[in-house]
């Protein structure tokens, strides 16, 4: 087992204090999700170290705001604003067909929780495992070329808290058999974003592709939109600068870098944890264990790859 990684930064630190001094000119960077929350305060954020920067967003319109604040506030920076709806395979598919060019960074940030009625896409995937885990899985494989040829690429890819709610449930995920309940489908999805970082490391490490989970904390987001709003105590929430600050400290800071596979919060790897907690913290063994992330691997490929039979036939 590897000692867990520690940083100087914590809870209270902000997107700012992790890239100080960072500088990432000639890196390109995806955000997914920048349109809103912490996904637009993780674009600004890169964009100010230097990065060049994607919002990858469902709604142009906003994705363009999002875009003309940042350069108002860092007028260096180097943007461009792309469709892209996770749910939608044939448009990620098409996004990644788009893409020229090393890509060095990916975040996969875009997310939805709790909805509360069980919903399913055109593929009948379960809307949250859909969208948080799914989209993401075929836009990083499909990027796979482009993140190869940076030499050093790495993937962040967003968790949460909630993944102590669910492992993956490989023999029914979609909810034809198990009632529906939101937060075991989110803690589900949630789950599935880490185990994607253990088998994308395990597979593709040796290209120099590297990929991290993290838990953001609790900020006050779109996020909440189906829960009434953010339900912590606000001793425990974060600002937006704050809960985008572990997202940046994995995509730019040169303390992760040949680092993979593992969980990350407030700016520090997390204990693994044999029961749920109180206050929610540390990740579950399921949520790491490597033959879980080599099933769930193989099940996505599969899904996918019908997804995309289905659209040729």
């Amino acid at each position: 087992m590897h000692a867990l990684l520690k940083t100087r930064f914590s809870f209270a630190s902000t997107t700012h204090d992790v890239l100080e001094g960072v500088d990432l000119s000639g890196r390109r960077a995806i955000v997914t999700g920048a349109a809103s929350g912490i996904g637009a305060e993780t674009a600004r954020a890169l964009a100010r170290a230097g990065a060049e920067v994607t919002l990858a967003v469902r709604n142009m319109q906003a994705g363009q705001a999002v875009a003309a604040r940042i350069v108002a506030a860092v007028p260096h920076a180097r943007l461009d604003v792309r469709p892209l709806d996770l749910v939608d395979q044939a448009g990620v598919r098409a996004f990644v067909q788009a893409w020229r060019g090393p890509l060095h960074i990916l975040v996969n940030n875009a997310g939805v929780m709790a909805l509360p009625a069980l919903e399913r896409t055109a593929e009948g995937w379960e809307m949250q495992f859909a969208t948080n885990f799914m989209g993401h899985f075929s836009l990083a494989r499909g990027l796979h070329a482009a993140l190869a040829a940076a030499d050093g690429a790495r993937i962040v890819s967003l968790s949460s808290s909630a993944s102590l709610l669910s492992p993956v449930l490989f023999d029914d995920p979609a909810f034809r058999f198990m009632p529906y309940t939101p937060f075991v489908a989110y803690g589900q999805s949630k789950t599935a974003c880490t185990l994607f970082a253990v088998a994308a490391t395990r597979r593709w490490g040796a290209d120099g592709i590297f990929a991290n989970a993290l838990n953001p904390g609790a900020i006050a987001t779109q996020l909440q939109r189906h829960t009434g709003g953010l339900q912590t105590p606000p001793e425990r929430r974060k600002s937006i600068e704050q809960g985008a600050a572990t997202t940046v400290l994995l995509a730019g800071s040169a303390l992760l870098d040949g680092i993979g596979g593992r969980y990350f919060e407030d700016c520090n790897e997390a204990p693994v944890v044999q029961e749920r907690t109180a206050d929610f913290r540390g990740v579950a063994p399921y949520a790491l264990d490597p033959a879980n992330a080599e099933r769930l691997w193989q099940l996505a490929d599969e899904l996918v790859d019908q997804a995309a039979r289905r659209a040729d036939a």
